[in-house]
């Protein structure tokens, strides 16, 4: 399992299914060009350029193309950007019926083996993840009353709007960005003032 300080981002739930089973870095999924119309996934993108830097890992066609460079115009030098490359393989992913339109195996159809290989070739590998204090747990969110309880919806949401995340973002995404980008600690200061 490779510890990589960066979020990783990438264009489809399959395509992060895929990369964790090599990593165990945040993943964010732009939807394909949902993130034209989701001004959310960029705002996400931003705050975690800025916070731990990013990856573009997109699909080597040329949806996958306009999708990095967007990405890359809107963070502009707000943060860290790295890219890596996916090889222009021909083939479909097994949950396919026909290949994709360029006929080219995305990031999902890629075997692990490369993409760790692709991954090491443009960052710095940690032995160990880079803990900030205890590890959050979606227990913890239900302790500090942002899941299970009458407000929590609303607590969340100010929670995401302070961390400058997408105020829709999925108690699992929550729990992985706030290990991955703020930590306990800090984690805990915002909490006791929402």
């Amino acid at each position: 399992m490779l510890h990589i300080k960066e979020t990783i981002v990438v264009e489809g739930k399959f395509d992060k299914e895929q990369l964790k089973k090599i990593t165990d870095a945040p993943i964010i999924c732009t939807g394909g060009f949902t993130l034209y119309t989701d001004k959310s996934i960029i705002k996400a993108i931003r705050t975690m350029a800025k916070k731990t830097g990013i990856i573009i890992l997109t699909d080597s066609d040329s949806a996958g193309f306009r999708i990095r460079n967007y990405i890359k115009q809107c963070v502009g030098n707000e943060g860290i950007v790295k890219h890596a490359y996916i090889p222009s393989v021909e083939g479909k992913e097994k949950r396919k019926s026909s290949p994709g339109k360029e006929g080219l195996l995305g990031v999902e159809g890629i075997r692990e083996e490369d993409l760790l290989k692709i991954l090491e070739n443009v960052t710095e590998i940690c032995e160990k993840p880079q803990e900030k204090g205890p590890r959050i747990t979606k227990a913890m969110l239900f302790e500090d009353g942002l899941s299970g309880g009458a407000e929590s919806r609303e607590k969340r949401k100010e929670l995401a709007r302070r961390l400058g995340l997408p105020i829709r973002i999925s108690a699992n995404a929550l729990v992985e960005v706030l290990n991955a980008a703020v930590g306990y600690e800090e984690y805990k200061r915002i909490v006791e003032k929402i």
